[in-house]
């Protein structure tokens, strides 16, 4: 399913973090969120997993506006991963993934067959096989994180929204979740500090600076020098990566984009 996100105003305790933003995710696409800290990533990830109502504007889940679902409908469409983790909550790893197939069940009504087999299966993608029956809470940093990817997973969504999903995993982990959304091939609205990693996943990065959207389009026309400059504050040049041709970031670590 497409997301279309238009005119998207959010304000915040009277000061407005996110100005006008227009982007879209079409199907079966990921799209990237790219941009510095306080940019208003979060802020429209939140509006689109109805975390947050917009001021003005609307988010389009194929052509129809977001507002007119009810939860659990909404639910069974869009899976998110916040930034918000739940680390307390006393559920097991297996229990906190059963979560995803809240949506599909009637009240009072136990697990059928079929969510059984797709928790048993969310769990073996994301690597937390065996490890069904610890506490969430015990989870390292990556393990809730894998966990909670699960969740989303389990879900079985037409769109997936993700904010720094990678946060907290090691680099092995890192690359096994990019490689699974990418044979996923959901369309997925996915927020990323690394650009290096946003450049390889991504279909097309909407790059946010100030609460407005700046550029949007393909990795390789929207990373460029100039904007890296104009946006991050850095100095860097963008050349092919050696082993798969993507762009990739050359950062300078001794100076910055004004010395």
């Amino acid at each position: 399913m497409r997301i279309d996100i238009e005119n998207l105003t959010v304000t915040l305790a009277g000061r407005e973090v996110l100005g006008g933003a227009h982007l879209i995710a079409a199907e079966g696409e990921i799209a990237g969120l790219v941009g510095p800290n306080g940019s208003g990533k979060s802020t429209l990830l939140r509006t689109v997993y109805r975390h947050l109502r917009p001021h003005t504007g609307r988010v389009l889940l194929a052509g129809r506006d977001l507002r007119t679902f009810g939860a659990a409908e909404a639910a069974r469409h869009i899976a998110a991963l916040p930034q918000e983790r739940g680390a307390e909550v006393d559920l097991t790893v297996r229990e906190m993934v059963a979560l995803g197939r809240t949506p599909y069940q009637r009240a009072f009504a136990g697990e059928s067959a079929t969510d059984r087999d797709l928790v048993a299966a969310a769990l073996v993608e994301v690597g937390l096989q065996g490890q069904e029956h610890r506490g969430f809470a015990t989870l390292s940093g990556g393990e809730r994180q894998r966990a909670l990817l699960a969740r989303a997973f389990a879900q079985q969504p037409d769109v997936l929204v993700l904010d720094e999903p990678t946060n907290h995993l090691d680099v092995q982990h890192q690359i096994d979740l990019l490689a699974l959304l990418r044979a996923r091939r959901r369309t997925t609205l996915i927020s990323l500090h690394d650009l290096n990693a946003a450049a390889s996943l991504c279909d097309r990065l909407h790059v946010l600076h100030d609460g407005m959207v700046v550029a949007s389009g393909p990795p390789r026309e929207v990373l460029t020098a100039d904007l890296l400059a104009e946006v991050f504050g850095v100095r860097a040049a963008v050349v092919e990566h050696p082993l798969t041709g993507d762009p990739l970031i050359a950062f300078d670590h001794r100076g910055s984009a004004t010395t």
